[in-house]
């Protein structure tokens, strides 16, 4: 079987990976070709382009960049024309994915598509799923509830788990060297993995961590290679000692060792979750982004370890309220009350189940998911 495999950011690429890997072990014979980082390139994909070209978020960070990413959806288009795949996977990155696989099938109508992700259609913008269906025949989703709002649409879609709950953690032997490199308590700070999300998060971070740090403290910054230059020039302006950690292990041990952290909104929560570090989550968006944002989401919290639980244990500041006293204020009230990092902890463990924990490895029930698929479709 020949697959085109689109990823566009970070997330996309681990979950790409994923899937690439179940569908080698359930189907040898599948080839790729596509758009995708370091973790799908471990799989043998050879990316048309660096996946950095497309991870921008936001109406005003896409504007600069247009005409590179319309030059990118053509030149994808032209790639999947020529494969002639068996299948098209799209993964998250809707508004890259939907129109490279507008041109695909105006030239192609009958290509099989499975899009890994499904839209948040339960926050924001309900007409998505609608908008969706006729570009995309099959959905694997990350979250339990999201199905009936996928099939509601006229698509079909699988909940197959989220690949947090498989990812590996640290080992004894990675904890014990990243505690030989550092003394005190563990605190961790995680601006995002975009360009834009670090400039916007970092200085906030730094200036709400600097009011309520315990004496004594390490602040670990992990973050992906491709971000490590740019996160480390933020980091020399904190008025405070930081190290930034580019490399796997170690994001683990810091992970796994963590008294605390202040993250950004997104996957990464339910990283801290999977490892039981409490949190405090702060996301901005530049100001025209966040004023279309205020008022299409439909939501009082966008963590999902809140969502999945159907709970509000970890606290957010969130758009205008993404401030340095904010952020200090929450993450003080988490330093001092146990209370309150025990129903965090307890959120975390019911969030990890409902994702999956314990079950098959999510990589593996996408894989099968989309083989099931191909042979309705084959039908």
């Amino acid at each position: 079987m020949r697959v085109f495999v689109i990823a566009g950011e970070p997330s996309g690429d681990k979950l790409g990976a994923a899937l690439m890997a179940g569908l080698r072990e359930l189907a040898p014979d599948t080839r790729f070709t596509g758009v995708g980082g370091e973790g799908m390139a471990a799989q043998g994909l050879t990316s048309l382009f660096p996946m950095s070209d497309l991870s921008v978020m936001g109406l005003a960070e896409v504007l600069p960049r247009l005409r590179l990413l319309r030059r990118r959806i053509r030149e994808t288009a032209a790639a999947i024309a020529e494969a002639k795949p068996d299948l098209v996977v799209t993964i998250d990155s809707p508004d890259f994915c939907l129109r490279v696989l507008r041109a695909a099938r105006a030239a192609r109508p009958d290509l099989p598509v499975v899009h890994y992700v499904a839209p948040s259609v339960w926050a924001w913008r309900p007409g998505r799923a609608r908008k969706m269906a006729p570009l995309v025949d099959h959905v694997l989703a990350l979250l339990p509830f999201e199905p009936p709002y996928m099939e509601a649409a006229g698509m079909s879609c699988d909940f197959v788990g989220h690949p947090v709950v498989s990812e590996p953690r640290a080992t004894e032997s990675e904890i014990a060297a990243l505690r030989a490199r550092i003394t005190g308590p563990i605190w961790l700070a995680l601006p995002g993995s975009r360009g834009g999300e670090i400039a916007r998060h970092a200085p906030r971070f730094g200036a709400g961590l600097a009011q309520v740090l315990p004496e004594g403290a390490c602040v670990l910054v992990p973050t992906v290679r491709a971000c490590a230059e740019q996160m480390r020039a933020e980091v020399a302006r904190w008025p405070f000692p930081a190290r930034v950690l580019d490399d796997p292990g170690d994001k683990r041990a810091a992970f796994a060792g963590a008294e605390m952290a202040i993250a950004a909104s997104g996957t990464v929560s339910l990283e801290l979750a999977a490892s039981q570090t409490p949190m405090v989550i702060a996301y901005d968006l530049n100001p025209l982004t966040r004023w279309l944002a205020e008022r299409l989401i439909r939501l009082d919290t966008v963590t999902l370890v809140n969502l999945v639980c159907e709970s509000r244990a970890i606290p957010e500041c969130l758009g205008r309220n993404c401030t340095p006293e904010r952020i200090a204020a929450s993450l003080q009230v988490l330093r001092d009350s146990a209370a309150a990092r025990v129903a965090q902890r307890q959120a975390m463990a019911l969030a990890m189940t409902r994702l999956g924990q314990g079950g098959e490895a999510p990589g593996l029930r996408a894989a099968a998911s989309v083989l099931r698929f191909m042979e309705r479709h084959a039908r």
